[in-house]
């Protein structure tokens, strides 16, 4: 009886695995591990946060990561300066950090910057936290009104639930910068009213007006704060300036909440996970697929999308397994690149998504059309292979040595490469052929073959 193919390095596979996950592990503990931010010499210290895009989770474990940082100075003289740029982000977020921001005994001020950067829906709150805040020129804050996790508007009772509770949260941030601020900060939320750093600055909204980092710091030298452990004078004359960069992880995170990155990673990983399924054995395809798709999942758990898209995809992925398994001239390959290109529109430009939040559609099509490409590759492959005639393997066979697993007396079993056979002696053949011995293949008959000793 024919005993279908095992390969000999499969007992391999297991220990290549383990080291590349314990590779793998060792990579995230270094990236996770964040160099110690150490004062350079005695005297102000400033440590430097940087948070350039929409708010996301990974951006809050930076920030409330860089309030233990610099917690670990002297907080009667240490400052903290966010330099902020986003178009907004999660409320869940921004009230963390609002609430750390405010919990905090090291001063916090929120630099909007660089020119042409901006403090956007969420931002536009987290700047009104700072015990401090200041903007570059030709900068803009404002647009605050919420919507749905979607990108959708709220119904109205949702939306005036919401509304209200941001409302009250911004009067209690402005009510010591004056009733023109806070009626300002009303505004951005009940008509999502934006503003420029002048007119932030007119309203009393923010403190200063920056060109430069250096200029933020001589406008702060001798200003007074409160912070959770009471008012402080910033002393910022001469301060040394410790930039806090994100690590690694932090970094991988965030860069997931770009949908372009997710639509490459939804195609890289389906694109794995089908060679995988068409041609197993191997681990490289499969662990490559399934953590692209992880990191996708990830970035879409962050992102308000419209996750009916998510129904298109799976579609597009049993077209292209049908079309492997039961093949139709790559009918259904086309239909599956169809599906896919229509659901990641759908997944993330939908007509109320945030413009930000948007992909480019010429990179859904361009990707979809190279993952179906190389589907049909695959097809191709799979269709020849049916079509193969099983009598050129057979007739390879013929020649060929093989090597006794069953002692032959006469019938036995060998293993020719990595595949097992049933084998019988040539008839005249009268000693009993032992196990280990080399064979000579001179026929095949059915799923057996003629085998004689190479010592004759």
């Amino acid at each position: 009886m024919h005993i279908w193919r095992v390969y000999s390095d499969r007992r391999s596979i297991a220990p290549r695995a383990l080291s590349a996950l314990a590779i793998f592990w060792l990579l995230t503990g270094w990236a996770c591990a964040a160099s110690p931010v150490q004062p350079e010499t005695a005297g102000p210290q400033v440590l430097l946060l940087t948070i350039d895009g929409p708010l996301t989770p990974s951006m809050n474990e930076y920030f409330v990561r860089g309030l233990g940082k610099a917690a670990e100075f002297d907080s009667q003289n240490t400052l903290v300066i966010l330099q902020l740029n986003t178009p907004g982000g999660s409320i869940d977020v921004m009230n963390s950090m609002v609430q750390e921001m405010r919990a905090s005994l090291v001063p916090v001020v929120v630099y909007v910057a660089p020119r042409g950067a901006m403090a956007g829906s969420a931002g536009a709150v987290i700047t009104m936290a700072g015990q401090a805040s200041s903007m570059a020129p030709e900068t803009s804050i404002g647009a605050a009104s919420p919507v749905g996790g979607g990108g959708e508007d709220l119904g109205s009772t949702m939306e005036a639930k919401t509304k209200n509770i941001l409302k009250a949260t911004v009067r209690s941030l402005t009510e010591k910068r004056g009733a023109q601020a806070a009626a300002l900060a009303e505004q951005m939320i009940e008509t999502a009213e934006a503003v420029s750093a002048q007119e932030a600055l007119e309203a009393g909204l923010v403190d200063f007006i920056s060109v430069d980092l250096n200029e933020l710091l001589r406008q702060l030298d001798g200003f007074e704060v409160e912070t959770g452990a009471g008012k402080l004078v910033l002393h910022t004359q001469g301060a040394n300036v410790n930039p806090l960069d994100p690590s690694l992880i932090e970094q991988l995170l965030s860069f997931l909440t770009n949908p372009n990155v997710l639509v490459l990673l939804l195609n890289i990983g389906a694109a794995a996970i089908l060679i995988e399924i068409y041609s197993p054995g191997g681990w490289v395809a499969g662990f490559i697929g399934v953590v692209s798709l992880a990191m996708a999942a990830y970035g879409l758990g962050l992102l308000p999308v419209n996750w009916f898209g998510l129904v298109f995809l799976i579609i597009a992925f049993v077209l292209f397994i049908l079309d492997i398994k039961a093949p139709t001239h790559g009918a259904l390959t086309v239909a599956g690149i169809g599906s896919m290109i229509t659901g990641m529109l759908v997944l993330f430009n939908s007509p109320k998504m945030p413009a930000f939040q948007t992909v480019s559609i010429p990179l859904v099509v361009i990707s979809s059309l190279f993952t179906g490409g190389i589907f049909l590759g695959i097809l191709i492959f799979a269709v020849r292979a049916q079509k193969a005639p099983l009598r050129m393997v057979v007739d390879t066979l013929v020649g060929r040595t093989a090597t006794v697993t069953i002692p032959l007396a006469p019938s036995g079993q060998v293993r020719v490469g990595g595949e097992m056979w049933s084998a019988d002696l040539v008839e005249g053949e009268g000693r009993r052929v032992e196990r280990g011995e080399r064979v000579q293949i001179v026929a095949v008959a059915g799923l057996r073959l003629k085998v004689r000793p190479l010592d004759e």
